[in-house]
């Protein structure tokens, strides 16, 4: 298992910009597909984007299409969230995955909290 540690989060004005990193320890972070997901308060956990161990494969919440980005830098060990156009009920706590499969996820992250401001 690999531990992941997310950053990048914070307070923003709506409309603005942030981008969330999430590094992995551990030397098969490249051999695994990489997920973001948040939760708001009071709501379930939701996906948000994923991307293959190359980078060449993404996918996206519906909600999310066209504003954010995610990609990876297997060097760095690190998977990012580029998020822009940001909307108020973006604001959740955003936490990145290790994918096992299609339907399993571990090594979650202790989440970073992004807050989007009307």
């Amino acid at each position: 298992q690999v531990q992941l540690v997310e950053s990048g989060g914070g307070l923003v004005q709506a409309g603005g910009s942030l981008r969330l990193s999430c590094t992995a320890s551990g030397r098969t972070f490249s051999s695994y597909a990489m997920g973001w997901f948040r939760q708001a308060p009071g709501k379930e956990r939701m996906f948000v984007a994923a991307i293959n161990w190359s980078g060449g494969g993404t996918s996206y919440a519906d909600s999310v299409k066209g504003r954010f980005t995610v990609s990876r830098d297997n060097a760095k060990n690190t998977v990012y969230l580029q998020m822009n156009s940001l909307k108020p009920e973006d604001t959740a706590v955003y936490y990145c995955a290790r994918r096992l499969s299609d339907t399993l996820w571990d090594s979650w992250g202790q989440g970073t909290q992004v807050t989007v401001s009307s």
